[in-house]
């Protein structure tokens, strides 16, 4: 359905949904249903529909005898074409490439990307068509002792155990986990050495979903996701921690051809629809818009039922740049980036000292969307804007009536003459 919203005139208002119709007169439920119009005709675009995209999720055939370990998902416009490349070669990671073409494709060759020296192992071609390019990897598993952490934005964070370096986990392969349906799939690892035990029962899992249209997710943190997003959900299920209270975290690693790192903001609002007691969407972003983006709420889950009695802060550190010799090596990035790439780092840690914890059912999740273009805006739905159109109109029509009734008391009493 789209929305066309006109200015009214001096006599009417007119909304066309979709055929025109229907017609407002300007009669005594006026005020309340100009309220509703405006209230629609500001409406951002990613709360009435976006863009449609024929959206695919594919599995890269890679060496025979390895398991499969690389996603394609490739979502075309009328226009261009976005195309996200997942992988755990390595730490996990995602490439983002948009293209101002329909027909670009992705090239990979194995025999580079397996090597020791992977340059040009993967490439979108055409590669003039290309408009906008990064990456994101997942380098480590972080974990805090919080017992004597009295404040979750302190530094430091607690004393921190040795991180799990996630270029030395094992992963599934992914081929069993596709789910062309719901257009997702998971990659599902454990350490390579577990010398302590700690993942013998434990697993940490990376679902990826894409998007064919707008929507949002049935469950919490319920972000509003478009066809130019996909979705990551991380997962922390049955790991023992190191500690009683242990905070849980992850590094994060920005891989760009600029000098300067992404930006980070926050965006407030007044509503807590979608996500109770959550006020804020944090997000990150490279360059100017439109280019990438990475967007989330401040919040991870301690259970599988996501509620607020089981909702964990989440914290962001500023980034930082950082050396490429210090991370954790992903072979996609630097097939394609090359050695000439910029790092930026920074750390996401979840949970506090007090309250809900991984420690109470060893379980630990948190969402993100990753797109290209405009990040899409949160903004109140349908049920909202009716509810504010009928609070706000419901004054202005008492008054209308309340003027009324004394016009027509007046008008009574003016039309009794005067006997003398």
């Amino acid at each position: 359905m789209t929305f066309q919203c006109l200015p009214p005139t001096e006599f009417a208002a007119t909304c066309m949904c979709g055929c025109g119709e229907p017609h407002w007169g300007w009669g005594p439920h006026a005020p309340s249903s100009l309220l509703l119009l405006s209230l629609l005709c500001t409406a951002p675009l990613g709360l009435l529909g976006g863009e449609t995209r024929q959206v695919s999720l594919e599995v890269i055939p890679g060496w025979p005898g390895l398991p499969q370990s690389l996603l394609h998902i490739r979502a075309v416009g009328a226009n261009s074409t976005l195309h996200y490349v997942w992988s755990s070669l390595g730490p996990p990671a995602v490439v983002l490439v948009a293209t101002n073409t329909p027909h670009s494709v992705l090239n990979v060759s194995w025999s580079r990307l397996l090597s020791p020296e992977p340059d040009g192992g993967l490439r979108v071609l055409p590669e003039d068509s290309v408009q906008f390019s990064s990456a994101l990897i997942f380098t480590r598993l972080l974990e805090f002792d919080g017992t004597n952490m009295l404040d979750v934005a302190a530094e430091p964070l607690g004393k921190p155990y040795p991180p799990y370096s996630l270029a030395e986990f094992s992963w599934n392969n992914i081929t069993d986990s596709l789910d062309p349906a719901s257009l997702s799939a998971t990659f599902q690892g454990h350490p390579v050495n577990d010398p302590t035990g700690a993942f013998a029962n434990g697993s940490l899992a990376f679902k990826v979903q894409a998007f064919s249209s707008s929507g949002r997710p049935a469950q919490p943190p319920r972000l509003l996701h478009t066809a130019d997003t996909c979705q990551l959900e991380v997962a922390l299920v049955g790991a023992s921690p190191r500690g009683n209270h242990s905070l849980f975290g992850l590094e994060v690693v920005t891989v760009g051809q600029r000098p300067e790192c992404p930006s980070m903001r926050e965006q407030h609002s007044i509503d807590d629809e979608y996500a109770p007691a959550v006020f804020q969407v944090d997000q990150l972003l490279w360059g100017s818009l439109p280019s990438g983006f990475m967007q989330w709420r401040p919040v991870a889950f301690s259970q599988k039922q996501r509620s607020r009695e089981s909702a964990l802060p989440c914290q962001a550190s500023p980034l930082r740049p950082s050396l490429v010799y210090s991370l954790p090596q992903s072979p996609i990035v630097q097939a394609f980036f090359g050695s000439q790439s910029n790092f930026c780092s920074f750390n996401l840690t979840f949970g506090a000292p007090t309250g809900p914890g991984y420690w109470d059912q060893h379980y630990l999740s948190w969402s993100m969307l990753l797109g290209m273009g405009s990040p899409p805006v949160d903004a109140l739905s349908p049920l909202i804007l009716g509810i504010l159109a009928v609070a706000l109109g419901a004054p202005g029509l008492l008054l209308l009536g309340g003027g009324l009734i004394l016009l027509l008391r007046h008008k009574q009493h003016s039309e009794y003459q005067s006997i003398n």
